[in-house]
């Protein structure tokens, strides 16, 4: 299953992912936010799998799975650019801001803002066609959450 879908990731024209790779694909996405900074803790595995039950109205048993396949497909998956655009092409530009916010608050779920989360979140943001004011404005939406 893995290869087939890092296979199409790595296409040089990759075609949009059925949904259930997208979801993995987006799943794989937030573990890599999150283990940018060299630090993957239970607190953002946590908060991994809250997004993941939201946006996808699974239970938690489903979303545990769903995470332990993403965090596999993350460690083998392309380079963020590559891996960045299949997702671009899953994803409808409208819901894009949803996914900064959601990259935002794994970022910000362990209480530290580390630089090279903030760098791999900006990269990812501009490679999915968001700004950066729209991404300093999902984090900041983020923050008011709590």
């Amino acid at each position: 299953m893995f290869a087939d879908l890092l296979k199409r990731l790595t296409a040089p024209d990759p075609a949009p992912l059925p949904d259930p790779e997208a979801k993995l694909a987006l799943a794989a996405l937030l573990v890599r936010i999150a283990r940018s900074d060299g630090s993957y803790d239970n607190s953002e595995k946590a908060h991994i799998d809250r997004i993941l039950a939201a946006r996808h109205d699974v239970g938690q048993l489903n979303v545990a799975k769903l995470r332990a396949e993403a965090e596999v497909l993350e460690s083998e998956a392309p380079d963020t650019v590559r891996f960045t655009r299949a997702i671009k092409e899953a994803v409808p530009h409208e819901d894009r801001e949803a996914v900064i916010e959601a990259l935002w608050s794994v970022v910000l779920a362990d209480g530290v803002r580390d630089h090279e989360e903030d760098a791999m979140l900006r990269l990812t943001a501009n490679l999915l066609g968001i700004n950066d004011r729209d991404s300093a404005l999902a984090r900041q939406r983020v923050e008011a959450r709590g």
